[in-house]
C-alpha cells in the first residue's frame, strides 16, 4: 500500500510515517510544504529507506499535488498538513484560512481527480484520510464551575455526534476544513474518513507548544509561563499512540466515519507544569526546585477552559486504546529532549525563540 502524507515533516506526520516505515511493510510519499514546524530531520531514521520518498509541495499549489498524485498513484491519503498553534491563529489568523481551509479544498479536488480515474477495483479501496482536531468542538464543562458541581454524575465527554463551536480561528479554519470533508463525501462519493484528536505530546514536538517550551525554558533558567490560574483542562495524548491510531484509521476504518481519539489523560495545564518540573528535579537536579521559575501571565484571549475525548468508539470498532499513560509519556518525553537538544537548537532557526505569540493589542 502506497500512502500519501501531507505535512509529513510536522509533529504528528513524522510520527505517523516513522511508525509506516518502520513497523509495516506500506510506502510513503511525504508532501510537505517545510514551514517552520517542519522539519526533516524528524526522519532521519527514514529517509534512506526504500519506502520513503519526500516532495516539498504545498498543497495550495493545484499544480504540483496533479503532479504528484500521477508520479506516484497512492492507494490513500492521510492529510494531516495544516497550520496548528492557537497563538499564531489569534494574530495571524489569514495563514490558517488560506491553508487550512484553501489548502484542504485544493488537495480534495486533486485526490477526487485523481481517484475519479482509477479502475473500479482501485477506486473502491482508495481512502482519504482527513486528521482534525478536538477543538473544533469549543469546551467542556469545568470541575470548578458552580453549573457543573451541581451535576451529580460525571462531567461530559466530546463524542463523534458532539455539535462543532470552535473558538479560534485556528479550530474555526480545522472545523471548516472538516465540513469540506464530509461535503466532498456527500456530494461526490468520495471516500473519506476523519478522525479528531486530543491535544499530543512526545518527541520532535515544535518547541511553542506547552511541553516542549516548559521543558527548554525550565533547563535555560527561563520563567515557565502559565496562562490564567493554569486551571484549563487537557486530555493528553502520547504521540506515537495517536500514529497507531491513524494508521488503524487509514487501512481499516469505515468510509463516512469520524472517529475521535484520545489519551484518557484529563490533566490541568498547572498539573502538566508542576509534573515536568518534578521530573526535571530528578533527572537534572539544580539548588532551587524548577517549580520556582512558574510565573501565571495573562489568559489566552478565548481560551476553551476543558477538552476531553470518548475514544469508545475505536476502541471497540479498531480494537486501538493507549499504551502510554500521561506518566510513562511525559518521562520519555523530557528524557528525549534532555538527549536530544541540538534537534531543539536546529528548528529554532530565528522565527521562533520561545516568546510569548498569540497577545492582542488592546490600546490600539
Amino acid at each position: 500500500m502506497k500512502i500519501l502524507i501531507t505535512g509529513g515533516a510536522g509533529f504528528i506526520g513524522s510520527a505517523v510515517i516513522r511508525h509506516i516505515i518502520e513497523d509495516t511493510q506500506d510506502s510513503v510519499i511525504n508532501l510537505d510544504k517545510l514551514t517552520y514546524a517542519g522539519n526533516l530531520q524528524s526522519l532521519a531514521h527514514v529517509e534512506s529507506n526504500d519506502r520513503y520518498a519526500f516532495e516539498q509541495v504545498d498543497i495550495c499549489n493545484r499544480t504540483e499535488l496533479d503532479r504528484v498524485f500521477l508520479t506516484y498513484k497512492p492507494d490513500a491519503v492521510m492529510h494531516l498538513a495544516a497550520e496548528s498553534h492557537v497563538d499564531r491563529s489569534i494574530t495571524g489568523p489569514a495563514e490558517f484560512i488560506q491553508t487550512n481551509i484553501v489548502g484542504t479544498y485544493n488537495l480534495l479536488e486533486a485526490a477526487r481527480e485523481y481517484w475519479s480515474a482509477l479502475d473500479a477495483a482501485t477506486k473502491q479501496t482508495f481512502r482519504f484520510h482527513h486528521i482534525s482536531t478536538d477543538e473544533v468542538y469549543g469546551d467542556l464543562p469545568h470541575p470548578d464551575e458552580q453549573e457543573s458541581k451541581a451535576l451529580d454524575k460525571e462531567l461530559p465527554l466530546f463524542t463523534e455526534l458532539t455539535s462543532y463551536a470552535p473558538s479560534s480561528p485556528y479550530s474555526a479554519s480545522k472545523a471548516s476544513s472538516d465540513h469540506l470533508v464530509r461535503a466532498w463525501l456527500r456530494t461526490y462519493g468520495f471516500p473519506t474518513i476523519v478522525t479528531n484528536c486530543s491535544n499530543n505530546y512526545g518527541p520532535y514536538h515544535f518547541p511553542e507548544k506547552l511541553i516542549p517550551l516548559v521543558i527548554l525554558n525550565a533547563l535555560e533558567g527561563k520563567d515557565l509561563p502559565v496562562y490564567g490560574k493554569g486551571d484549563q483542562i487537557r486530555d493528553w495524548l502520547y504521540v506515537e499512540d495517536h500514529a497507531r491510531a491513524l494508521y488503524k484509521v487509514v487501512t481499516e476504518g469505515k468510509v463516512g466515519e469520524t472517529y475521535n481519539i484520545g489519551g484518557h489523560n484529563e490533566k490541568q495545564n498547572i498539573e502538566v507544569v508542576k509534573t515536568i518540573c518534578s521530573i526535571l528535579d530528578q533527572l537534572v537536579p539544580k539548588k532551587s526546585a524548577y517549580a520556582e521559575q512558574i510565573t501565571f501571565v495573562s489568559d489566552r484571549p478565548g481560551h476553551d477552559r476543558r477538552y476531553a475525548i470518548d475514544s469508545s468508539k475505536i476502541a471497540k470498532e479498531l480494537n486501538w486504546s493507549p499504551i502510554e499513560t500521561f506518566e510513562t509519556g511525559l518521562r520519555k518525553t523530557v528524557q528525549w529532549y534532555l538527549d536530544n537538544q541540538q534537534w531543539c537548537q536546529n528548528v529554532q532557526d530565528g522565527s521562533y525563540q520561545r516568546e510569548r505569540l498569540g497577545e492582542i493589542d488592546t490600546q490600539t
